[in-house]
């Protein structure tokens, strides 16, 4: 049976793909600071980078609900069904 061969199998490739998806983020971010923002319908709207950082902050935020969620309601104690 041939073994499959996967990407993400070596570390290097895993760095790479780290340091481009950084990359990706900072022009994302710089870019930002160089678009016009003639009509926005909210204050915040006028904040360069503010969506980016936004996005950030729920998806940390969703995580660690998660894992607290997850640890008090749905986690059992190891003698639960003795």
């Amino acid at each position: 049976m041939k073994k499959e061969i996967d990407i993400f199998d070596k570390p290097e490739n895993i760095k790479l793909l780290k340091i481009v998806s950084y990359v990706c983020l900072a022009i994302v971010v710089a870019v930002d600071f160089f678009i016009p923002r003639d009509h926005g319908h909210y204050p915040w709207d006028q904040i360069p980078g503010f969506y980016a950082l936004f996005g950030l902050i729920a998806c940390v935020l969703i995580v660690v609900m998660a894992k607290w969620l997850g640890k008090k309601w749905l986690m059992k104690k190891e003698d639960y069904y003795d």
